[in-house]
Parts: structure tokens; sequence; C-alpha cells
């Protein structure tokens, strides 16, 4: 027998000596992880077109091939200089390898012309949809634009995970061919930005003012633009502390019952979560409820969640990314997460619905409460941006002072009708005691 170095891997298991990474440095458009899938499957399935090469073989989605065939023609008939379109695909040939390397699947099975003209030809099917959808083109009679379900099929279809393309190889189509005379914006992002609109969590009165550069410039893909758009202006401290483990947190019933009032914001990011609350004035909370003492309150400010029937599958998209690129950074599974700990019942559910924290367009709270429970199921994190939070809340709920006068406030104080006839009451029997002494003291 030789030398150990003499020997080879194959003879102990017939394996390749040379494996290639799992995943490329630059990869960013992941297969969503099994066990995340099967909770719902269709969350993160397209219903009418492919994009890119991981459902290109889906024959469901065979249809909207030829309307992307369709797209192309009109958008080469509107390109002045039709080099330019001829270098774009210079381009992608050049790129090739390292648009692939996006990709967390090599997909060894697509030739490198058959993958340079599928990108080719979904990227200018995406730029020729939102340049119609922006109205700086005509689309008289098309098939897509003019029926509102299709649009906002493929709209969802555009947001997925696996359904993306690097958002670079759209910025320089976008910035060398697309005809100036056309752009209403200078940068692709806007133009994406306004597309997506619908799918953001607030609004504000304008999309100019919403839409913020050094906020935006590093997204890589749709998914990841939508990401951005939770996120709040600056990331504080309680944001980028990733090393805190997490904390299990009372549902709101419970929160509620020890005198913690949830109020609605508008004009915040949704993450930005607050609790607020004045060191002294707090052990007194029962008093809250009156109009002119609103500073002994304990408030939980949670920014305005609208949930409909498109909520579900942006937030699984956006988490399955999250614990795929993202995990030591994973703001909207913590977000979720801390919603799922407020939400155990129908109660904590009616409970928010009431407060507007939450609205929601579902049938009933029961499924808004089983919603928000599944969300969660296999979604792990190792550290919570909302520690913080979650201790103070814990702090508060664990006193027992603040869970009497909390029971207090619930039974005596819930409305200002009801604090007034306990205040009135307090007063009429200091006032019988006072006479009843002062009758006490006379006979004797």
């Amino acid at each position: 027998m030789g030398s150990s170095a003499e020997y080879h891997m194959q003879q102990i298991i017939n394996i390749p000596e040379k494996i290639e990474p799992s995943l490329w440095p630059q990869c960013c458009i992941y297969n969503v992880p099994t066990i995340l899938s099967k909770v719902k499957e269709e969350s993160f399935t397209p219903l009418l077109i492919s994009i890119g090469p991981i459902h290109r073989n889906n024959e469901k989605l065979k249809g909207m091939q030829e309307q992307k065939e369709r797209y192309f023609h009109f958008f080469w008939n509107r390109v002045e200089q039709k080099s330019d379109l001829t270098d774009y695909k210079a381009f992608l040939e050049k790129e090739e390898q390292n648009i692939r390397g996006h990709y967390q699947k090599k997909f060894t099975d697509i030739s490198n012309e058959q993958f340079v003209e599928m990108i080719l030809l979904d990227a200018v099917f995406i730029m020729e949809l939102f340049l119609r959808e922006n109205k700086k083109w005509e689309h008289k009679d098309d098939y897509i634009v003019t029926q509102l379900c299709l649009s906002k099929s493929i709209q969802r279809d555009l947001l997925l995970l696996e359904n993306q393309l690097p958002i670079y190889v759209l910025e320089k189509l976008y910035d060398k061919v697309v005809p100036s005379s056309v752009k209403k914006h200078n940068w692709f992002l806007m133009l994406a930005h306004e597309y997506f609109a619908c799918f953001y969590p607030y609004r504000k009165e304008s999309s100019e003012k919403m839409f913020e550069a050094k906020k935006w410039e590093k997204a890589l893909h749709f998914t990841d633009l939508i990401r951005c758009s939770y996120l709040p202006k600056k990331l504080s401290n309680q944001y980028n502390d990733t090393h805190k483990e997490c904390l299990m947190l009372r549902n709101a019933t419970k929160l509620n019952e020890a005198g913690i009032s949830f109020e609605k914001v508008h004009n915040r990011s949704l993450l930005d979560i607050k609790f607020e609350k004045k060191p002294y004035l707090s052990w007194f909370l029962c008093l809250g409820c009156l109009p002119c003492f609103k500073c002994f309150k304990a408030r939980f400010l949670f920014p305005q969640l609208k949930v409909d029937h498109k909520t579900e599958c942006v937030l699984r998209n956006l988490i399955a990314f999250e614990q795929c690129h993202y995990p030591d950074e994973p703001y909207i599974c913590n977000y979720v997460s801390l919603v799922d700990s407020l939400i155990h019942t129908k109660d904590d559910a009616e409970l928010l619905v009431e407060k507007e924290a939450i609205v929601h367009e579902l049938g009933s709270n029961e499924e808004l409460t089983s919603l928000v429970n599944s969300l969660c199921k296999h979604v792990v994190t190792n550290s919570s941006c909302y520690y913080q939070l979650m201790e103070d809340l814990n702090d508060h709920y664990n006193s027992e002072w603040k869970r009497a006068m909390g029971t207090l406030r619930w039974v005596y104080f819930r409305d200002p009708w009801r604090s007034s006839s306990t205040i009135v009451g307090i007063f009429v029997l200091l006032f019988t005691i006072f006479n009843f002494r002062r009758v006490v003291t006379l006979m004797f």
C-alpha cells in the first residue's frame, strides 16, 4: 500500500473530486427552501408568466411565451438605434456567466445561447410592460394592460423570489436602449418603484417623496426592492443589534389587560414599532383613559398593517428571501414573528382590529389569526431587532403593581364614561366618609 497522499477519494466513494461552490458570491435569486414552500406552495409559484430560468419548463406558463415575443416586436420597432439592442445582447453574452452566478441553481441543461436569449426576451418584456403601465408607450388593445385581472396577476408573478432577473440587467437595458424621449425617470429603479407601489406597506402623498435613492440603490432584484420599502429610513441601533437572543412575548389581550394601550400610527415604516411610557406616571396608568391624562398611558405605537389577499404572498416571499440571503438582518422575519406573538387567538385579532392597528379585507378575524400564525411556520431566526421592545413589554407585564393598575383600568377606567362614573363614585364615597366622621365627632 502506498502513502496516504497517493490515495484517491474514488477508492472510498464514487463522487467527483471537484465540486463547484453551492453558492456563488453574487447569488441572490434562490429556489425557495422546500420546508417553506410546502406550507403554501401557491405563494411562491407563478400564475401566468415565467421570468428567468427557474420556472421556464413549467407547461402551465407556456401560454405567455407568445405575448413575450409580441412585446419584443413592439420594443424592436420603437428602439431608435437598432444597434443599441445588438450591443445590449453582446453585453448579455459577455455577462452570461456572471448572470448565471446570481441564481442558486446552475442550470447546466441550458446552453449559453439559450440562456442569453431567455434573459434578453424576459428583460425586454418587463421593460415594455413597465413603460406601458407607466403610460409612456401606447397600449391600445393590449392583451395584458387592458385586462385588470391579468395585469395584477403578472404584477404578482414579478415579485416572486423564484421569478427574478438581476436588476442590473434591466438597468442596463433602460439606460442604453430605451429612447430618452419616453423616459419619465432618469433611473430605472424609479420606474420599477412606481410599478410595484401597490405592494408597499404604507403610502405617502407622492411616490416621488417616498422614493429614497440611498435606500433603494442596492436592491438586487424586485423582491429585494419591495423589501426595501418595508425598512425604516434609518436603521437605528434597535435594528442593528442582531446579537441578542429572541424573547417570548405575551399576546395582545394579556398586554392590554396589563394596562398597555395599542395605538395606530401613520406615515411611519411598518417595522418602526415603539413602546412608550413615562417612568413615574405609568405607575398610575389607570388614569390614562381620561382625555386630559394621556401622559399616564403605557402606549404600544403600532404602524397600521393593512392585510388583503396579496399580503400573504408578499410576506412569504420576503421571508423566504431573508432566510436565504439576509440571515443576519431578518427584519421582515422579526416583524412577522412579533405580530405572531401578539395574535394567538381570535380575541387578540379582534383587539388589534378594534384599535385599528390592523385592518384587513379577509372574511373574518379567524382568517386573520390563521394567516398570521402560519407565516412563521418553519422560519428560523437567531436574534430579533425587537429585543429591547419585547424586554420592556415583559418588564411591564411582570410588574404586579402595573398589572393591578391594568386590571383596575380594565374594570373601572375602560372608557371616559366609566372613568367618570368611577371618579364620581370615589368622591361620593369620600364625602360620605367625611360626613360620617363629622357626625361621629359631634356626637361624642
